[in-house]
């Protein structure tokens, strides 16, 4: 069993498609650890969901467009941050009622996972407090995590800035940092390449050997469509 690592997905089918495709991904034995975000975006979230429900192994952690979704899918609710924010594309996909595991798949999404001293989460923590005692809006919005580790990756020093050997986090766009790749600084591993923005592509890493494979770029894949 190889075990993987995904960023955020925001609705791009196609690009799920050819990062699975191309890191060979296993969809009986592999174990597939998703940072959140399924929707929201492009024009295929119902797509994206019915394609995680083919994975044998799968953690979803949950972001906050997939907090919106949730409560679109169980009571309706449509802010209009949300439809501003990408929700719009994601209830068109959406042409019958949405089916029971569609529902139950955000159900089990967790807020946090740790596997072998390393933690996925969606957005970051509070590296003050432990981690189980986090609130969920802590662990899905917060960006100091990642912006403290960006500011202190030139060091060469011996500090950690976390108890965890690895931090792998999605919900801030590489793309603000002018990279389509996975940053990863003073342990913190930054999984979301923009795919939810033109010009921006989806990564899947292996958690082990560190080796990560792309979609092409989701403006080419989606042709028309403009994202979030």
């Amino acid at each position: 069993m190889k075990r993987f690592v995904i960023g955020d997905i925001h609705g791009a089918h196609k690009a799920l498609v050819q990062c699975l495709e191309r890191a060979e991904f296993d969809k009986r034995k592999d174990l597939l650890i998703c940072l959140g975000d399924l929707s929201d975006g492009w024009p295929d979230c119902y797509q994206v969901i019915e394609e995680l429900l083919t994975v044998s192994k799968l953690v979803l952690i949950r972001g906050n467009h997939d907090v919106w979704l949730s409560a679109w899918f169980e009571k309706g609710d449509a802010p209009d941050i949300w439809l501003s924010q990408g929700g719009s594309s994601t209830i068109h996909s959406y042409t019958t009622l949405v089916p029971e595991t569609h529902k139950q798949i955000l159900r089990t999404a967790v807020k946090y996972y740790i596997l072998d001293d390393m933690l996925f989460v969606h957005g970051g923590y509070d590296t003050k407090k432990p981690i189980e005692e986090q609130e969920e809006d802590q662990l899905i919005w917060d960006r100091s995590l990642v912006e403290h580790a960006l500011m202190h990756r030139h060091f060469r020093d011996n500090n950690q800035l976390t108890k965890y050997k690895k931090v792998f986090v999605g919900h801030t766009p590489t793309l603000v940092y002018k990279s389509t790749l996975p940053i990863e600084a003073y342990g913190v591993v930054m999984m979301d390449t923009g795919v939810g923005f033109s010009g921006g592509v989806l990564t899947i890493m292996d958690i082990d050997s560190g080796n990560y494979w792309q979609s092409d770029p989701v403006n080419i894949l989606y042709p028309g469509f403009g994202g979030r």
